[in-house]
């Protein structure tokens, strides 16, 4: 007779409630993008002109860098120049800098030290400065203070205030099915689907291996620090999120390329849609040990900026952990603690 397991994860990203034989994965702190050379600017799969320099992204002096406004990327994957910044080279207008004439006394507003490239991504922010009267150069923008530069050194991450580097993609449900033939020994995985009250259903299996779902996996939105054109993919492999090895076996993988439009707000994305996995092999493995699933993006920003590994490959910006089946009946054993039925959290 076949027998059908459900398998429940949350990830990390997870806004949804999930439950099963599996826990919600557990989140791999720490998750940061490997430094590495820049690639090949002259590449064909180069994206842009020009890539920035690292370093010159990250000096603590930053009052007076040359910083003119990057140029704009479009989702036709076309450079266009640079918006018209008012005020000159040493006093532009969009960062308010100290010393800079300023128009009211009293007047307080933003400010921004560093280069624009950085400006609001990952720990980067802006400080606050205020109008005051001098004796030497009249109405002038004060000191600014409260402002946080990247990481001096740091290349990836929300320390070096990349793109891409703060936000949160939600996936509503990523709760796999394992369906077991016990006549022939081997174990199938297919994707559930989300049900009118909020969890989710595995449906009926009639035949083996199992049909591809016709329903949707899960829902998706991306909420991130900026805009641009990104490949988003979600991979849910066998084997341990602790010490991934690049052999692990892949059940599936959804990926999409979209136009992401403005930077900090939500915005709907593709399903992704329904799969089933005949690897039998996987699958087992799988059931065995566990497996976790990566969330990588790889693409250009608005401002050009490219957003990938270092190396031209994609990020793996989130990897979590399945809780393996045994964990429903040991919950309490030191690898099952950090398991529960809901999950959430932001890269």
């Amino acid at each position: 007779m076949t027998a059908v397991k459900l398998v429940a994860l949350c990830l990390g990203v997870v806004l949804a409630a999930c439950s099963g034989d599996y826990g919600p994965p557990i989140p791999e702190s720490g998750s940061k993008r490997d430094g590495g050379p820049a690639r090949d600017a002259n590449s064909p799969d180069a994206m842009m002109s020009f890539v920035i320099d690292a370093a010159s992204r990250f000096r603590s002096d930053a009052f007076f860098i040359n910083d003119p406004a990057p140029a704009m990327c479009g989702p036709d994957g076309k450079m266009t120049p640079p918006p018209k910044v008012e005020g000159s080279a040493d006093c532009p207008k969009d960062k308010n800098r100290e010393g800079c004439e300023c128009p009211k006394a009293g007047e307080e507003a933003p400010c921004w030290p560093g280069k624009r490239i950085n400006r609001s991504h990952g720990i980067c922010v802006d400080g606050k400065t205020r109008c005051t009267q001098t004796a030497e150069f009249g109405l002038a923008w004060g000191s600014c203070e409260g402002y946080v530069l990247p990481k001096e050194g740091t290349v990836q991450g929300p320390e070096a205030c990349r793109c891409f580097s703060k936000g949160k993609w939600e996936l509503s449900n990523l709760v796999p099915c394992i369906v077991e033939d016990s006549e022939n020994g081997a174990t199938y995985l297919y994707s559930s689907s989300p049900n009118a009250q909020g969890g989710y259903s595995c449906g009926s299996v009639t035949i083996l291996p199992p049909a591809t779902p016709s329903e949707i996996w899960s829902t998706s939105r991306l909420n991130v620090d900026c805009a641009g054109q990104f490949e988003l993919c979600y991979t849910l492999k066998a084997g341990r999120a602790g010490a991934p090895k690049a052999d692990d076996c892949t059940l599936t993988r959804k990926c999409f390329n979209v136009w992401y439009e403005q930077a900090g707000k939500a915005q709907n994305l593709p399903d992704l849609t329904g799969w089933v996995t005949t690897d039998t092999t996987c699958a087992e493995r799988f059931k065995s040990v566990g497996g976790y699933g990566e969330m990588s993006v790889r693409g250009v920003s608005e401002e050009c900026d490219p957003v990938d590994d270092g190396n031209g490959k994609a990020y793996v910006f989130e990897r979590t952990t399945y809780c393996r089946p045994d964990c429903n009946e040991t919950p309490n054993a030191e690898e099952c603690r950090d398991c529960s039925v809901n999950g959430a959290g932001d890269f």
